[in-house]
């Protein structure tokens, strides 16, 4: 089965053959990592970026972002990748997650939470 897909401009994208596929889920987003092969036989990368949003009937809908990167380029992108990533670390340290809060009345997910004296 082959699956065509356009650009924003209606043009067809560029598909390779698949080797490998790697995604990563991140909140409402999920990244896919694909590998690609040319009819040459040489491997290349394509990064897509897909979020998931609801239009006004209730449909779902899925917003793609999608680049192609080509082996002589691997280095130098995730050089400045790395450089990048290190300055918003550097200057922008993460903080914890703040624990979710629960509603009063609902029970708690939490184990910590369990009174053995109640049992």
């Amino acid at each position: 089965m082959y699956f065509e897909d356009y650009d924003n401009a209606g043009y067809p994208e560029r598909n390779g053959d698949d080797v490998y596929s790697k995604p990563v889920r991140a909140g409402k987003r999920t990244y896919f990592f694909d590998v690609k092969a040319t009819k040459g036989n040489d491997y290349y990368l394509t990064i897509t970026e897909s979020k998931r949003r609801i239009e006004r009937d209730g449909r779902y809908v899925y917003d793609k972002h999608k680049i192609f990167l080509y082996k002589e380029d691997f280095d130098k992108f995730a050089d400045g990748l790395q450089e990048v990533i290190g300055y918003i670390r550097e200057r922008l340290p993460q903080e914890p997650e703040a624990p979710v809060a629960e509603e009063p009345g609902q029970p708690s997910n939490s184990f910590a939470d369990v009174n053995f004296e109640e049992l």
